[in-house]
């Protein structure tokens, strides 16, 4: 890191300590944490040299579209994704920070791995692709140099800078290879999509060479090793041992045939090592340079600042206890009491405030949130996306009147205890104030009901204000087993200052036996204005196909 970086600031939150690594795609740093006071690990995007503003900007974008799919992850064996920002226009990934080497690092220390060594780092890999692959992530560059061996002895998977939905449309910029020749996928080298399947060949080259010590595909150039893993025979694992039959059965030609993550982790689990015991040398970490500010030094003479008015926030701690009132104030309350009930109605417009938790006096002009502006039906263009299935189910494409400069990306949520297992596409505008998400659930009926949708809804958000029940609205034209209905809901995201209130106008379709959501989401503070241009004007154009 130049002295340029050194205790840069980003985000007014993160201050860079020092360069971890360097790479093709981004900059890591170590850096502290201003606010929670704790070491994390930042990643700043590269901009390629020469690359259009264009693309530049789509490759900003899309790094943002990966974050949100990525930070809804969490494993033991995957590196935490804490935040994402955007700093000078450029976006920083915010990362847990791990004290460690790569596996890369320790196989130029030792040359390859041992059978329980290998073991652990097959299962502890393993282990971390399927909660990505089951939310339709995929990885795209597993490889020696992002798995990382971290102190402790944990595993740790990380680096998915180029990981993305797989149902999400490509924005792969011109000059930007994804993946690394020796690891990547034979089908994936010859342009074809990239499934999981992919992210399996490329844990089974990454075994491959840990155990032998070199990767399985060595070309003289770039062009020269794509081509031998396209053409050339998958060459006998190495000096694995009793890892050969399960690395040979992820690195099949044919995606279909390839060993599941499933059957990876039971055939290495006999050669795993004992419990309380570590595959790896446990090493004592190097401390990070700890951030103190010193105090201020106080003048005995100087003058006291002015009083800074009221908190900005709410006093959580229990106030201590008030004295008794006299006769004297107490007969004084209660008469101020009795002039402010004359008051009448405008008393009780300040109660009902009051108990819905508004303050007493609407805000001023001034203390109003800065909100973008809403768009209008004019800007609203027809596009057409699918909320289908990673697996390959048929079905869930749809068409839906929305701006066409918002973000799409899909993701696959998991059954719960009321709802089956559905698939999500989200439109997000450029702010991140606005959004339109198309939720479906393939088979919902006979099963299911929508009151068991929205038990559903209750359950994933706990504190949710319903402000409307069921109401009416027109139905789709086809079979149905229920009439559809509308709601609004509203929520409240994060603590504290950071609170983010939220409306949700849901419209809920049934269709054959499907059932279909479009949900539009805005800021509570413009939710009569958005109910008639965003949600009337979007949820009303919205078809299967």
């Amino acid at each position: 890191m130049d002295n340029g970086d050194q205790e840069r600031l980003i985000a007014a939150r993160y201050r860079l300590l020092h360069l971890l690594g360097q790479g093709s795609m981004g900059t890591v740093w170590a850096a502290h944490d201003e606010v929670l006071r704790r070491q994390v690990a930042v990643k700043g995007i590269l901009r390629p040299p020469g690359m259009p503003d264009a693309e530049a900007d789509l490759l900003r974008e899309r790094t943002m579209r990966e974050a949100r799919a990525v930070a809804a992850l969490s494993h033991p064996n995957l590196v935490t994704l804490y935040d994402v920002v955007q700093h000078d226009g450029d976006p920083y990934v915010v990362m847990e920070l791990v004290p460690s080497r790569s596996l890369g690092e320790v196989l130029q220390e030792q040359g390859c791995l041992t059978e329980k060594q290998g073991a652990a780092v097959l299962d502890a890999v393993a282990a971390a692709l399927t909660p990505a692959h089951r939310a339709g992530i995929t990885h795209r560059d597993v490889k020696p140099g992002n798995v990382l061996i971290a102190d402790d002895g944990r595993v740790k998977l990380t680096d998915f800078g180029i990981a993305r939905n797989v149902a999400e449309a490509t924005m792969t910029a011109r000059g930007i290879t994804l993946g690394t020749p020796a690891y990547i996928a034979p089908e994936v080298a010859q342009g074809g999509d990239v499934s999981a399947a992919a992210d399996r060949w490329s844990l089974g080259a990454t075994m491959w060479a840990a155990m032998a010590g070199e990767p399985p595909y060595v070309g003289k150039n770039v062009m020269q090793t794509i081509n031998a893993v396209i053409h050339g025979d998958v060459p006998v694992p190495a000096g694995a041992g009793r890892l050969a039959p399960v690395i040979s059965g992820l690195m099949r030609k044919d995606p279909d045939e390839r060993l599941s993550l499933v059957d990876v982790r039971k055939q290495v689990y006999a050669l795993l090592p004992e419990p309380g015991t570590d595959a790896f040398e446990v090493r004592n970490p190097v401390p990070l340079p700890v951030v103190v500010r010193p105090k201020p030094k106080i003048q005995p003479d100087a003058p006291l600042a002015d009083d800074p008015g009221p908190l900005p926030f709410l006093v959580t701690n229990p106030l201590p206890p008030v004295r008794r009132r006299s006769r004297v104030a107490t007969v004084f309350v209660l008469v101020a009491a009795l002039l402010l009930f004359v008051v009448g109605s405008g008393g009780g417009f300040a109660l009902t405030r009051y108990a819905a938790g508004a303050p007493l006096l609407p805000p001023t002009a001034q203390s109003l949130p800065t909100l973008p502006t809403l768009p209008t039906s004019a800007t609203l263009q027809q596009r057409t996306a699918s909320a289908a299935f990673v697996t390959g189910e048929q079905g869930g494409k749809f068409t839906l009147s929305v701006e066409q400069s918002w973000s799409t990306y899909a993701e696959q949520r998991a059954s719960d205890p009321w709802l089956p297992e559905s698939a999500v596409v989200h439109f997000v505008s450029g702010s991140g104030a606005y959004e339109v998400a198309v939720r479906r659930f393939p088979g919902f009926y006979p099963k299911y009901d929508i009151d068991s949708y929205l038990t559903g809804v209750a359950a994933r958000w706990p504190g949710a204000f319903f402000v409307s029940g069921k109401v009416a609205t027109p139905n789709l034209a086809g079979p149905r087993s229920e009439d559809s209905i509308q709601f609004v809901y509203k929520t409240v995201e994060g603590e504290g200052t950071d609170a983010v209130r939220r409306s949700h106008f849901s419209r809920v379709l049934p269709y054959g036996k499907d059932l279909w959501v479009v949900e539009v989401i805005v800021p509570t503070e413009q939710e009569d204005e958005a109910r008639a241009r965003l949600f009337d004007a979007i949820a009303s154009t919205f078809a299967p196909v």
